[in-house]
């Protein structure tokens, strides 16, 4: 395993001058450009949050900070290169921050979320920020923010257009909080919001969009990236939490998903890595609510779509009219770039992911969505190549559930701890039945085989 030491510099502060041992890479991250104001779009994140008459606060902009260093990490250090077992990495983060005081105490509970969240050693050391953020020095004090009923996480997929329609159709007029680093995400969050937009009058609708992203340059850290970016959930929760943290009243931040997504359970007693991901399990936000508290910030997050799956949110749909005409523009799939290399259109669903498929089965029989691998039904795929890869586990999923029904209850725990709810666990049980039902359905006439 190799071992990563991440030291952010903001200006000539105070940072630890830290030799690098053996098998140990430090790498030095300036977080100010010359005008002291933050780079990586950091700054940009925290301006449009004033622009709109939202005041970040100290906390706030430190959750900020550190949601990014931690994505910083995450998204340029290789975890084939950087670890023994192709998966956990082990990585320190230097970061100076506004309130060290209050971020101390904070780490280990920080580090036990995010090692559960990415599956990776994390480690902190927090300083203190020598230098004032220009950002929060220009903040518009004297303007008086608004005050919504409502924070809704807003990704440009089918869960989170969704929740955005069902709480503008229960009279909220939600601050829709956005992520974007590729184009493809930008693209999709933009023709859902005209959507809204078009639907229910701009003057019902705030956004927030984030560009907070590290490209290939931005970091000198020598590994090829990681693609897999488990800690995106922790950066777009940390941007909803800076937009709440200068509120005077207490606001919700709706996260929509599946409870099947949500839950993620493992396929296959193998896919306990890179395929299991964590990013909205209930443990997870518990603990980031939690995090939050500490910090003093005016909201916490709630799925309310945590007992249904996705077809039970496609048709209890508080406007079906609405969605039936503009699902299709949304994006589900795990990897939608990843056609070019394969010879296919980019930016389009592969149809043959763990999403995509969920997709499918929530949006059947009348699905219009353009797909990678065409139409199922009547087809055999390789059950040893990307295409059937997925198909293949959720046969064998199915099937070993449809024997030992039963067996769902300790399914659901399988990904991670639900002690935090102590009273739902049949609740949970239940809607892993169903979901896995939905796609059961969907799988009807499909065929994978080893020998295509």
């Amino acid at each position: 395993m190799e071992r990563h030491t991440l030291i952010f510099r903001a200006g000539l502060d105070n940072a630890p001058n830290i030799s690098a041992d053996v098998g140990m890479t430090v790498t030095q991250v300036p977080i100010l450009d010359e005008e002291g104001k933050l780079l990586y779009n950091i700054s940009q994140t925290i301006d449009e949050n004033q622009e709109q008459r939202f005041r970040v606060t100290e906390n706030g902009a430190d959750l900020l900070l550190v949601a990014s260093a931690v994505y910083a990490a995450d998204k340029r250090i290789s975890r084939q290169t950087a670890s023994q077992d192709g998966w956990s990495r082990e990585i320190d983060i230097y970061l100076p921050v506004n309130r060290p005081d209050v971020w101390s105490p904070l780490r280990p509970m920080l580090e036990n979320m995010l090692g559960f969240l990415t599956g990776d050693l994390w480690r902190f050391s927090f300083r203190t920020l020598t230098q004032p953020l220009v950002e929060l020095a220009e903040s518009h004090a004297e303007l008086k923010e608004p005050t919504p009923s409502q924070l809704c996480l807003f990704s440009g997929g089918l869960d989170s257009y969704v929740g955005a329609i069902d709480l503008l159709q229960g009279a909220h007029n939600p601050v829709l909080i956005s992520h974007s680093w590729g184009k493809t995400d930008a693209h999709h969050q933009t023709f859902c919001l005209d959507a809204l937009k078009e639907h229910y009058g701009n003057n019902r609708i705030f956004q927030m969009r984030s560009r907070i992203g590290f490209g290939e340059k931005d970091l000198h850290i020598t590994t090829d990236g990681e693609e897999t970016e488990r800690s995106r959930s922790f950066l777009f929760f940390s941007v909803a939490g800076a937009v709440a943290s200068g509120l005077t009243q207490h606001a919700p931040t709706v996260v929509p998903e599946n409870g099947l997504i949500s839950l993620n359970i493992p396929l296959d007693p193998l896919r306990l890595g890179s395929y299991s991901t964590r990013t909205t399990h209930p443990y997870f936000i518990a603990r980031f609510n939690e995090l939050l508290t500490d910090l003093g910030i005016r909201t916490h997050l709630v799925n309310p779509y945590r007992f249904r799956t996705k077809g039970e949110m496609v048709r209890e749909c508080q406007n079906p009219a609405l969605l039936g005409a503009t699902a299709t523009n949304t994006m589900s799939c795990s990897s939608p770039t990843k056609g070019r290399w394969q010879k296919e259109k980019s930016g389009v669903h592969c149809g043959h992911c763990v999403p995509c498929l969920i997709r499918r089965a929530a949006l059947a029989p009348s699905d219009s969505t353009e797909y990678n691998s065409g139409p199922l039904t009547g087809k055999t795929f390789s059950s040893i190549k990307a295409e059937g890869e997925h198909i293949r586990a959720f046969e064998l999923a199915i099937s070993r559930l449809n024997k030992k029904p039963e067996m769902s209850s300790i399914l659901v725990q399988r990904s991670g701890p639900l002690s935090d709810h102590p009273g739902d666990l049949m609740k949970f049980a239940d809607m892993y039945r169903r979901g896995m039902a939905e796609v059961e359905q969907l799988l009807q006439g499909v065929r994978t085989s080893p020998y295509v």
